[in-house]
């Protein structure tokens, strides 16, 4: 809608704005309803922000939190548009940890690696532990990897460098784990 200031055009404002500062036709803008306008536009920039972050892959609330940060979103408007996101169920730090952790154990990731990818999103380590619990055993995870690389130092050194621990290691490769491994 367009709104005019002392009878000349002042901008356009998105309809749902109006309707959420109440202006209409006639109202006069004192400094209080200008309050109201800039909080909603704020509010309504830092929605969309976040929208456009989240169709790129799901982020979780802190992830999110600090991406709006760095777009410089004020902290009340990133605080409200987090708040409504959740609420929503556009952003959810259960089902991100769930879906990550499955996504990289598909991909043949061991606990260490998957945790710490979790982590690094500011997922709670409670979550994120429940995330792991979900999965395939690591020891059940590695062994299908033994099946398809074969065994040998080079497939024990490969599933060390995919996060998987000794132990896992061992059982999955008949107890061979080369020197450093």
């Amino acid at each position: 809608m367009k709104v005019e200031l002392d009878g000349a055009p002042w901008r356009t404002v998105p309809v749902d704005v109006v309707l959420a500062a109440g202006l209409h036709v006639g109202l006069t803008l004192d400094r209080e309803r200008l309050r109201i306008l800039r909080r909603e536009l704020r509010s309504r920039e830092a929605l969309s922000k976040a929208a456009r972050l989240l169709a790129r892959g799901d982020l979780s609330e802190q992830g999110l939190g600090a991406e709006l940060e760095q777009r410089r979103v004020p902290p009340a408007a990133r605080r409200e548009a987090i708040s409504r996101l959740l609420a929503a169920g556009a952003v959810n730090d259960e089902r991100l940890a769930t879906r990550r952790a499955e996504l990289l154990a598909a991909r043949g990731a061991g606990d260490a690696l998957i945790r710490a990818d979790l982590e690094s999103r500011g997922l709670d380590p409670r979550l994120v532990g429940r995330a792991l619990e979900g999965l395939d055993h690591e020891d059940e995870r590695a062994r299908k990897i033994v099946t398809a690389r074969g065994e040998g130092p080079a497939t024990a050194r490969y599933l060390a460098r995919k996060g998987f621990d000794r132990d896992a290691i061992e059982t999955a490769v008949d107890g061979y784990v080369g020197e450093g491994g």
